[in-house]
């Protein structure tokens, strides 16, 4: 059963993807939307057979297209995902999912209202290793504390620095650091975890008005959550999941690569399993292997997880004053 995939967006995210994709031998690309013509043809010149939308209506309405990835801007996410949602196409969309909770929820709406599969592209909780984390866990005894890092500088900051205000750093777009890079830390911790209880954030707002940095402490019913996240530093500090009987090491939260527990006596046990595909190939097989199964939602990556984390980050952005055009 080949699935006929379209992407939105023709960016070098939706290129990763869709090499990744063609490493599975259901996954075809056969439409390819953007703005202009140009960058459509320069984009579909590396993938013989897909058809070049400028109209989104008429790529979602191709009866040539069977699922939908959508890499847009996050601003665009809900709106372009309810269009191919009620024209009965199953949507794989770029986290974050929507600009904040209530455009997931219809989001959602949608795809159940259409019976057609939605899934955030969280792709770390679909890796090897995260079922290595999430399997082992029981190892490290009562879990305590889950800390997770994610602070990249970001290759737009130097011309933010210069007066030039590019997408990564635009509120228009409902982008900045919690949405572009805070969420790969959140998304493992409440699929692990659940919601916390309690959310407290704090940031540093640059003048464009999306956030470069942040901090946010949460807090669950014996344990507490700690996550850092930053577009303006870097940072080199694993992941760890403390317990009362050892600490889970990751070497990377967004894409967790090498997993090992050190134990209180002082062992250290090697969890590391082997990757044979690129990182984004397994949410691609996640999604493919869920619309050949009939099912309308991720097990992993569930709506309630993806509702779950939306709330987090609206707390956590409420608190340190960073609105969006879609939050009126």
């Amino acid at each position: 059963m080949t699935i006929r995939f379209g992407v939105i967006g023709t960016n070098f995210i939706t290129d990763r993807f869709v090499q990744a994709g063609l490493e599975n031998e259901d996954f075809i690309l056969t439409a390819v939307y953007s703005r202009t013509m140009e960058k459509g043809q320069a984009f579909a010149a590396k993938y013989a057979g897909a058809t070049i939308y400028t109209n989104l209506e008429d790529m979602v309405s191709s009866k040539d297209v069977d699922a939908i990835y959508i890499a847009s801007p996050n601003s665009m996410h809900a709106e372009q995902a309810i269009m191919c949602l009620n024209h009965g196409k199953h949507v794989l969309c770029e986290k974050p999912a929507a600009s904040n909770s209530a455009e997931l929820r219809a989001m959602i709406e949608a795809a159940q209202n259409n019976d057609v599969l939605l899934v955030e592209a969280m792709k770390s909780t679909f890796m090897p290793n995260f079922g290595v984390i999430r399997d082992n866990l029981y190892k490290i005894g009562q879990v305590r504390r889950y800390f997770a890092s994610y602070c990249q500088y970001s290759s737009r900051y130097d011309a933010y620095r210069q007066g030039t205000v590019l997408n990564a750093f635009n509120p228009a777009f409902s982008n900045g650091s919690l949405m572009d890079l805070g969420v790969y830390c959140l998304y493992p911790m409440v699929v692990l975890f659940g919601k916390p209880k309690s959310v407290k954030a704090v940031g540093l707002m640059l003048s464009s008005g999306v956030d470069g940095e942040g901090s946010i402490v949460m807090q669950y019913d014996d344990m507490d959550a700690v996550v850092m996240h930053s577009k303006i530093a870097d940072s080199y500090l694993p992941a760890e999941i403390q317990g009362e009987s050892g600490t889970m090491v990751i070497d990377k939260i967004n894409q967790p690569y090498q997993v090992k527990i050190h134990y209180r006596d002082g062992t250290v046990e090697e969890l590391t399993q082997p990757q044979v595909f690129e990182s984004m190939y397994y949410e691609v097989e996640e999604f493919i292997n869920l619309i050949k199964n009939g099912e309308r939602e991720s097990r992993v990556n569930t709506h309630a997880n993806s509702l779950a984390v939306a709330e987090v980050m609206e707390e956590a952005r409420a608190q340190i004053g960073l609105r969006y055009a879609a939050d009126l």
